[in-house]
């Protein structure tokens, strides 16, 4: 049987790659912890890793047992969290996931405020793509998330927070920056752009394609990102232009972020949850609904 020690040596060595950052990580000399993973091999029969003087890579065999020593950790962390709440008769936990511009807004203040009314919960984040949210909680390794808008998953349900417009996002080079005129988004179509994988965020990347397409032309990407806060970082790199919601737009030096004329798509902002919440998270639903309502984001 695998013990939760076995399994933490494992994830250091798997998501470092290397052995000495994977000690240094785990507070240990180097020398145990080559044993130990040895050591496992030889329970399991069967070899986790590749290794050869320069580099240390997953086998097949190893790539599987990352997930599984991960799912023991997770477990037995919850074990220790159940006790420690039903010694106390306080507390619980919480693991949120959330595309990387709801860290930018809303997530601040949302999570000040559920600290604040709920300072005994433990709060564990982390960044996801759109279309991870829905497997992380059914799978429970989420149990709230903020995501662009995507369609239904059985099993889950979705919150609308916040109904958002996108801009256009130029380097601060671009000749339709210097002005607070609205931007015909069809004189962009002649520029570099820099687009989102569809696979990240289906409804937010035909958002961005159909509002191209009803301004009759069709970009071709140069430059190819996974998130809103990425695409953003391109654009500030001066690669090209691209499209994204005026809730992400936050100022930055080198970037100018432009309203449209006319003919706008929108986005939503929805809290994904499972189908049937635990009152956690029905309450911290109801909070971010309420605080997104009654304070949406700044313009840039």
């Amino acid at each position: 049987m695998i013990e939760t020690r076995q399994a933490r040596y494992f994830v250091a060595v798997a998501e470092e790659l290397h052995f000495g950052r994977a000690a240094e990580r785990l507070q240990m000399s180097q020398p145990p912890l080559s044993q130990a993973i040895k050591q496992l091999e030889r329970q399991l029969g069967c070899e986790l890793l590749y290794r050869t003087q320069r580099s240390v890579a997953l086998s097949p065999a190893g790539v599987a047992f990352l997930d599984q020593c991960r799912a023991l950790i997770r477990q037995a962390e919850d074990a220790e969290t159940a006790v420690r709440h039903a010694a106390t008769g306080r507390g619980g936990r919480l693991r949120l996931g959330a595309v990387a511009s709801a860290f930018s807004w809303p997530l601040p203040f949302v999570l000040e405020r559920f600290h604040a009314a709920a300072p005994d919960i433990e709060i564990r984040t982390q960044e996801i793509d759109t279309h991870e949210a829905a497997a992380g909680l059914l799978d429970r390794t989420l149990d709230w998330a903020i995501v662009r808008q995507t369609a239904p998953v059985r099993g889950t349900k979705a919150a609308s927070l916040f109904v958002d417009r996108f801009v256009a996002a130029l380097p601060a080079r671009h000749p339709a920056a210097g002005t607070d005129v609205p931007l015909d988004l069809a004189d962009l179509a002649g520029d570099t752009w820099v687009w989102l994988h569809r696979r990240i965020a289906p409804d937010y990347h035909d958002a961005m394609a159909a509002m191209c397409r009803t301004a009759g032309f069709s970009p071709i990407p140069a430059h190819w990102a996974r998130s809103v806060t990425s695409q953003i970082a391109m654009v500030e790199c001066g690669l090209g232009v691209t499209v994204v919601p005026a809730a992400a737009a936050v100022v930055r030096p080198a970037v100018r972020f432009r309203p449209f004329s006319h003919g706008t798509a929108t986005i939503e902002l929805t809290a994904m949850t499972r189908s049937g919440p635990e009152p956690l998270v029905q309450q911290l639903t109801a909070l971010a609904t309420h605080l997104t309502a009654s304070r949406p984001p700044s313009p840039a």
